[in-house]
């Protein structure tokens, strides 16, 4: 097989596929199409196998010409020899038979002879048998009247005894004369015999050889025929199936591809020496003319290449060095019986350093990749300057600096550009180097890089540090500490974000190439992407102070103090943003407290806004002074018309649930009823220190209940017992169990024995979170108090009006006893109109309760029905009315609360020496 025939074209290999099982062609023909294609081959003129065909006919046809010119006159040639043979042998044999001499010296010669002569001519197949007399008169002839006359021919040679041949041209055809002397007995011619033989007479040969002749003839041309059809196989074989044409057309592509391409092609034999090189090959290895033929180790090419090229093992660019060129060299062996191996050389010089500046420009598109995955992870704008360092560092700069201008550090629009800044981030590949640490102001003096870019908006680059002198300007001592540290140069870009400068960001480099003016596509990049997150993070910063503040505003300020409880509280707002969870203290008549703590879900300004309405809410219906379980009745109420009213004004926000525990705690009997929905129960610490979580019964969440019934649950608490309220914040966690949460609630309280509210609370955060809480966390303490007897009267109070006098009387003493005596004269107004009502409009049995709290005298009448009296101004011609405008003229507030028995109508008075004063000018006014 051929060069060619081994890289013949794969479409042409593939073409040759067996026929499939069943195809019609699954003959002989399609086991062997060769033999099918044998034929119309040797007859097509332009296939190599017909050609031949052609060409071998041709010979055949030659030599069979030319045996039968040879044939044709070595038969000529015979047959004129065989005629003078066959004439001289009649003419001799005539002459010298017995009888012949006597008959031409008769009288009568030609009728002695003439006889014999014609006998003689037809059994010899002569022409003619002619006796002559030795003067040259015929006496014999086949045409009688040739008889006698003479002939003109020299018969000297045949009288003197040698026979004489002539060839002649008759009129029969070519013809041989042979001519011989007739001697008597004394040796003296007496005559002439003359006999002569036309050539055609002598029987030819080539007739009978001519079979022969053509059969050897068809032999060679069938042995022709299959040599070529035998070659033609074997050159179809050695071709792929290729005809001439395409022979000729792969060869001539052959030649220009391998000649015009601009890769260097070599083809080597199984023993390594070159077969084959092309122009741009001889040129890569700089080749000598008669390179081809010689072991590629005598090339004088490198060892390393010559050891790969000899070796034929595969190889996929592999880099050598020929002189100045950069050879990119692949190796592919050749799967053939004869083998050997096929080399591609490329020219990667200049290959090589644009491959260079494609790694820079690709390791930039990664850097810009990564700082885009992460550069603004938080919305915390100091991680946010923290990430754009640790990506710049060390791909980009050796070293990265970050400030930003005061204003935006506080969420606030930064006010046109500032050189005033301070430094949030940096980071290095050194720890010593001479930069501010962090949260230094910073201040850029005028035609610093610094101020420059700050003032134009644009980056500026300072490539060599040294001799830089505006940068050396802004500070001398420093500059000088940098240059010697090994920083060579900067680029300080600004970080800007919707036309406002936000900061700006220096780049520095020590160890890598100094900056170029190719690096400030990049460095904006950066610093762009920066400043876009920065910006977020800063108006998020402003929406969630804007959010917190709103939060806290809603939010109880100062608790109000109270001798019922010692509170302690705290809120912490979740990382991601402002909630929904509440807490508040509410005083109640009676020295009672309401304690409640409540969670919207979601987190924003909507849950916020929500969380203020039921704060709101649940202070209008504590002043009812509604039992728990009604209470959160009414909230579920409040919650589901929210979002009714949302739903009908197109408004998505609507509330997605919220959840409250509230609590009625009472000093004097130190009775605590509580009710929930769907909130977390409460934990209770005892006076010896011990954790408990009482069963408290649980609704469905508000909003959610569907109007199911609230379970309220009694609790009965010692003095300077620790009352736990929380939300869900506290003990819940993204990975953490609420059980979890609760035994490590429970082991934290347990040890805060004999600590504060407000020191409780702190233990209490600093175990539970100690990272920032993804949610907000509500907290309230409360440590119960007990009022002493002393500070409680009480009566029963029969029905009859005659008992107020009796009563004001007892109620008059109790409060000389307390050291209230300037008081009583208002308080005997109060009891009289409240007792008055009781017994007059109420029913037994009727009872009278007094309390000393603090600065306030708490009088509290009880009757058993539950008809509310109301404030009416009474007019000039009214008997009555004017009982309960004077109670709510002389106390500082009253109301009426009902019991599971009736109502109890209570008031409360400030105990200071105004109380009189009112009264009178209250009485003077009324006149």
């Amino acid at each position: 097989m051929g060069i060619l025939g081994r890289f013949a074209p794969a479409s042409r290999r593939r073409g040759r596929v067996p026929p499939k099982a069943g195809s019609s062609k699954a003959g002989p023909e399609a086991r062997h199409p060769a033999a099918g294609r044998r034929v119309p081959s040797l007859l097509n003129p332009r296939s190599a196998a017909g050609q031949v065909f052609l060409l071998q006919l041709v010979v055949v046809l030659l030599l069979i010409a030319t045996a039968l010119v040879v044939l044709v006159f070595q038969d000529r040639n015979r047959a004129i020899q065989e005629a003078g043979d066959r004439s001289l042998v009649a003419a001799e044999s005539f002459a010298n038979a017995p009888g012949t001499a006597e008959a031409m010296e008769s009288d009568d010669p030609t009728a002695a002879l003439q006889p014999h002569a014609e006998v003689v001519r037809k059994k010899t197949g002569v022409d003619y048998v002619v006796a002559l007399s030795p003067y040259g008169f015929r006496w014999t002839h086949p045409d009688p009247d040739q008889i006698g006359k003479h002939v003109s021919t020299s018969y000297g040679q045949a009288l003197e005894g040698e026979p004489h041949q002539t060839t002649f041209d008759s009129s029969l055809g070519k013809a041989v004369d042979s001519t011989v002397a007739v001697f008597d007995e004394k040796g003296n011619a007496v005559g002439l015999v003359t006999v002569g033989v036309t050539v055609d007479k002598v029987t030819s040969v080539v007739e009978d050889q001519l079979p022969v002749i053509f059969a050897a003839g068809g032999v060679a041309l069938l042995l022709a025929a299959g040599g070529s059809a035998l070659v033609s196989g074997r050159l179809r074989r050695q071709t792929r199936g290729l005809g001439p044409v395409e022979m000729t057309r792969m060869y001539e592509h052959h030649d220009a591809v391998l000649h015009a391409v601009r890769e260097g092609v070599i083809i080597l034999d199984v023993d390594g020496k070159l077969l084959l090189a092309n122009d741009e090959a001889r040129r890569l290895l700089a080749l000598p003319p008669e390179a081809e033929g010689r072991p590629v180790t005598r090339l004088g090419l490198s060892p390393a290449l010559a050891e790969l090229l000899g070796s034929g093992q595969a190889a996929t660019d592999r880099v050598f060095l020929a002189g100045e060129i950069l050879l990119a060299v692949s190796v592919r062996p050749v799967v053939g019986p004869q083998g050997g191996s096929v080399a591609t050389l490329r020219d990667t010089t200049e290959l090589s350093a644009l491959a260079g500046r494609a790694d820079v420009a690709g390791g930039r598109l990664r850097l810009l990749y990564e700082a885009s995955t992460r550069i603004g992870t938080t919305l915390d704008m100091q991680r946010t300057a923290e990430e754009l360092t640790e990506v710049a560092v060390p791909r980009f700069a050796d070293f990265a600096t970050v400030e930003l201008v005061e204003p935006v550090l506080q969420g606030g629009e930064p006010a046109g550009a500032s050189t005033e800044m301070r430094r949030i981030a940096a980071a290095g590949i050194r720890e010593d180097a001479p930069f501010h640490p962090v949260g230094t102001p910073m201040r850029y003096a005028p035609g610093s890089p610094v101020a420059v870019s700050l003032t134009t908006g644009r980056p500026v680059v300072v490539a060599h540090l040294a001799t830089a002198d505006g940068w050396r300007a802004q500070d001398p001592e420093w500059a000088r500490k940098v240059v010697e540290s090994g920083i060579h140069s900067m680029i300080s870009v600004p970080l800007q974000a919707r036309g406002q400068l936000l900061g700006v960001v220096e780049f520095w480099r020590s160890e890598q190439d100094p900056f170029e003016p190719d690096d400030l596509s990049p460095a904006e990049e950066l610093a762009a992407r920066a400043a876009v997150c920065i910006d977020n993070a800063r108006r998020y910063t402003r929406e969630h102070t804007t959010a917190v503040t709103l939060q806290r505003s809603l939010l109880p300020g100062a608790l109000p103090e109270l001798s019922a409880l010692e509170v302690g509280h705290r809120y912490l707002p979740a990382q991601a943003g402002v909630g929904g969870d509440w807490y508040d203290v509410i005083p109640l008549p009676g020295a009672r407290v309401a304690l409640v703590v409540g969670d919207v879900v979601g987190h924003g300004l909507h849950a916020a806004a929500t969380m203020g309405r039921l704060r709101t809410a649940v202070h209008n219906f504590a002043a009812l002074d509604l039992p728990p379980d009604e209470l959160l009745a009414h909230l579920d109420d409040l919650i589901t018309r929210i979002d009714q009213d949302a739903a009908a004004e197109g408004n998505t926000e609507a509330v997605a649930g919220a959840t409250c525990l509230y609590a009625v705690y009472d000093p004097v009997s130190g009775r605590c009823v509580l009710a929930r929905a769907g909130h977390p129960g409460p934990a209770l610490v005892s006076p010896d220190g011990s954790v408990t979580f009482p069963d408290i019964p649980v609704a469905p969440p508000l909003g959610v209940g569907g109007g199911l019934p609230v379970e309220t649950a009694v609790l009965r608490l010692a003095a300077d017992s620790r009352l736990v309220l929380y939300t869900d914040g506290l003990v819940e966690a993204r990975g953490r169990d609420i059980d979890v949460g609760l035994d490590m609630l429970k082991a934290a309280l347990a040890d805060t024995h004999g600590a504060t509210p407000d020191d409780t609370c702190r233990a209490v955060l600093d175990a539970m979170l100690r990272t920032r809480s993804s949610d907000d966390v509500a907290l309230l303490v409360a440590r119960t108090r007990l009022l002493d007897p002393d500070q409680v009267a009480e009566w029963e109070v029969p029905d009859d009006p005659a008992a107020v006098h009796w009563i004001r009387a007892e109620g008059t003493r109790k409060l000389e006893s307390w050291g209230l005596g300037e008081a009583a004269f208002t308080t005997e107004l109060i009891l009289s109109e409240l007792v008055t009502n009781a017994i007059r409009y109420g029913g037994s049995p009727i009872s009278l309760r007094l309390l000393r709290d603090g600065d306030s005298l708490i009088c509290e009448v009880a009757d058993g029905t539950s008809t509310s009296p109301h404030l009416r101004r009474a007019t000039f011609t009214d008997e009555g009315g004017r009982g309960l405008f004077l109670v709510a003229q002389l106390s500082r507030r009253w109301g009426t609360r009902y019991t599971d028995r009736g109502k109890i109508i209570w008031a409360e008075q400030a105990l200071d020496a105004g109380a009189a004063g009112d009264l009178s000018g209250l009485l003077m006014a009324d006149l």
